[in-house]
């Protein structure tokens, strides 16, 4: 358990630096927010997707609106991170709307 702690703090371990998996969508007001946080020695950016289907047309599947959403935010716990992507995309959802994808 100390030796896990301590390479936790170090950086070291079994985690590698990079995204981790991907959360399960959430969805807000017709968008999809898929928090994937960046792994970055034990801390987690707050970084995701936030996309938008667009109805299909004709028998076809509809097209996928996407848009990378990437903040400096760094937290310690996973699930922290995953709940503060997902208020800031749906705060930045509601102050930009489809445009981000313009």
């Amino acid at each position: 358990m100390f030796k896990k702690l301590l390479s936790g703090l170090l950086g070291g371990g079994d985690s590698k630096s990079g995204n981790a998996s991907a959360a399960e969508p959430v969805e807000y007001k017709g968008f999809l927010i898929i928090s994937e946080p960046a792994d970055q020695g034990g801390q987690y950016r707050v970084s995701g997707w936030i996309r938008k289907p667009l109805p299909a047309t004709d028998g076809e599947e509809g097209e996928m609106l996407e848009h990378r959403f990437e903040r400096s935010d760094m937290l310690p716990g996973r699930e922290a991170c995953d709940a503060l992507m997902v208020s800031k995309a749906q705060r930045f959802i509601d102050e930009v709307g489809d445009e981000m994808f313009s």
